[in-house]
Parts: structure tokens; sequence; C-alpha cells
């Protein structure tokens, strides 16, 4: 017996929508109905942005500093800032120079007396509006690091054409079929909401938990010396 040889499977959106109509027990090739699957389909992208980080969606953002600066937008699909460091050179080899900031809540930079003091940064708050920005603290001064680097959420791409296909990982397929039938339960198979419901979170908590790093722990016991009596 041979097998295909090849790991390509993968689903457009078209595909998507017709296999969680059936998932409803429904068959439908009317436009409003696809129309409306495909909205669906985006409102439960974006209800992912709240279920915690996706690691196939982290970006390195470089951007220069400017002396004296020290507020900068990130990109148009940035949903938060992870890390952030300053660097010498805007390439990520060896021979760069970084410098890692700490992350700051909003009150602990409300709190800053001088926000405008000059110096190298050692800190930064992401101020999370519709299109968030990075404030350095201190305001760069660009002697040696001229460039600070994140890593940023980006937002999942939304499904545009029927004939795309989706912004993610094949280990997210069923958990994105199945979420998208548990969308389209509420709207045409009221009957079949608590079961298909069961199923999405059931498959997307395994997608969730083997989407993470994998990386060694080391565990060191705890020694309590007590004072002799």
């Amino acid at each position: 017996m041979t097998t295909s040889g090849t790991t390509s499977f993968d689903l457009n959106i078209d595909d998507v929508i017709e296999e969680a109509y059936e998932r409803c027990g429904v068959r439908t090739n009317s436009g409003w109905n696809i129309k409306s699957a495909r909205r669906s389909l985006n409102l439960l992208f974006s209800e992912w942005g709240n279920r915690g980080l996706h690691l196939w969606k982290v970006v390195l953002q470089v951007t220069p500093m400017v002396s004296g600066q020290p507020t900068y937008s990130t990109p148009l699909d940035c949903s938060d800032v992870l890390e952030a460091y300053i660097s010498s050179t805007s390439d990520v080899e060896l021979t760069t120079k970084d410098l890692t900031l700490s992350k700051i809540d909003r009150s602990t930079y409300a709190s800053l007396p001088n926000k405008g003091q000059i110096g190298q940064p050692s800190q930064y708050y992401v101020d999370r509006q519709i299109n968030p920005t990075v404030n350095l603290y201190l305001c760069p001064n660009n002697s040696i690091y001229q460039y600070v680097k994140y890593y940023y959420i980006s937002r999942i791409q939304d499904a545009g054409n029927y004939t795309n296909t989706t912004d993610m990982p094949y280990r997210f397929l069923p958990s994105m079929v199945s979420g998208l039938a548990f969308y389209l339960s509420q709207k045409v198979a009221p009957e079949r909401i608590q079961n298909l419901k069961l199923l999405y979170e059931d498959e997307l908590q395994r997608a969730l938990e083997e989407d993470s790093q994998r990386a060694s722990i080391f565990i060191s016991p705890y020694t309590y010396f007590g004072r002799g009596v």
C-alpha cells in the first residue's frame, strides 16, 4: 500500500462553510446564508483573539527610534505587545547590541514624574487603544541603541473571498469548523446548540494546548533549614 506523500490538506472558505452547515443538518446554496456564514466566521476569529496567545500570529516589529520621542505607533494588525527590547541595529543577527525593556502598566506609567526625560530607555507601556501605541521611558537619546524591537500579537486575517484559505495552521482547522457550526446553529439549528458548543469547546481546548512553546523545565526542591531549639 502507498500513501499520498503530501501534507498540504487545507480548506477554503467555501469548504469551511459547507462543512459547518452540514453539521447543523442544513444544505444550502443561498447567497444570503453563505454571506451570513462568512460574517459569523469573522466574528469567530475575533472571539479567538480573546482566547489567549496564538503563536503563529506573533510578529517581530523593528522601528527606528527618534531622539526625544517617547511614543510609537504599532502596525494596524497589532492587538497587543508581548515583549520589547532596544537594539543597536535594525537586523536580528548576533552582531547587534540588545537591551531588554521592562513592561509596566498604566498606573506605573502615569506615576512617572517626568515622561519627557531623555536617556536610555529601560521601560515601556502599551496603550491598548484600537491601534495600540508603545510608550518608552526614558525618551531615547539614540547614543548606542537606535531601534526598538518588539513582538506583537497580530490579528487573524479576515475570511475575505470564498476561494481564500484561512490564516491559520492545519491543527486549528477542526476547531474552526466546529466553532462556525456552533455559531450557525444559533441561527438555523437551535436544537443542536448545546452539542455543537461542547464539541467546539473540546476541540478548541486541544488546539490551544497544542499551540504552545516547548522548552526545558528545571525544578529544584526547596530546602528549609529550621533553627535549632
